[in-house]
């Protein structure tokens, strides 16, 4: 339950101004259609999360346990540092007419959540709790709870988060991650 819970809580704070989430709301106010645009993005999370918590488990059995646990406290103190930078979206994707909101929002969140900071904490998560399905059912659980807002509520939505605390909060959890790794590795 801890790996579900802490998954769910990191990476729905770490979302919180994300490129991802300025995705699902330029998808949002280009489709206007909310249920194939939470749908493309559950299967994109689900199955980029998924592969990033298998890398987890098989970097977990091939690296040696005292040089994994250096390993994940700088990963996650680095990801700290990363939430810290402001994320843009660089150019406006390119919408296909024939593909649809669906099947646009499922490439789109795909390929944009590759590499990306959750991703990322998605392996180190995987690494950390050995709990493959909680943590890919707690990261896409967070990942949900950060962006149907944005689905639902947009521009308004945006408006009102402060996003320097909201990057100040994800930051600081991943720094407890990465310090309780290196104080109290397992």
């Amino acid at each position: 339950m801890e790996a579900f819970v802490v998954s769910t809580a990191v990476v729905a704070v770490a979302e919180i101004g994300d490129k991802t989430q300025l995705l699902a709301l330029v998808l949002a106010c280009r489709f206007r259609k909310p249920l194939p645009i939470l749908l493309g993005m559950l299967g994109a999370t689900l199955a980029n999360h998924a592969a990033a918590a298998f890398a987890g488990t098989w970097i977990t059995q091939a690296i040696d346990p005292g040089v994994m646990r250096w390993l994940l406290g700088a990963s996650f103190l680095a990801v700290a540092a990363w939430a810290l930078i402001p994320d843009k979206l660089e150019t406006e994707p390119k919408f296909s007419k024939l593909a649809g909101p669906f099947l646009t929002t499922l490439v789109a969140f795909f390929l944009v959540e590759i590499g990306d900071k959750t991703q990322i904490a998605t392996v180190g998560l995987a690494i950390r709790f050995e709990a493959l399905l909680a943590v890919v059912a707690g990261t896409t659980t967070g990942m949900m709870i950060a962006n149907v807002p944005v689905i639902y509520f947009g521009e308004a939505l945006a408006r009102q988060i402060p996003l320097r605390i909201i990057r100040f909060c994800a930051a600081t959890a991943f720094a407890v991650l990465g310090v309780s790794v290196l104080i109290a590795w397992p």
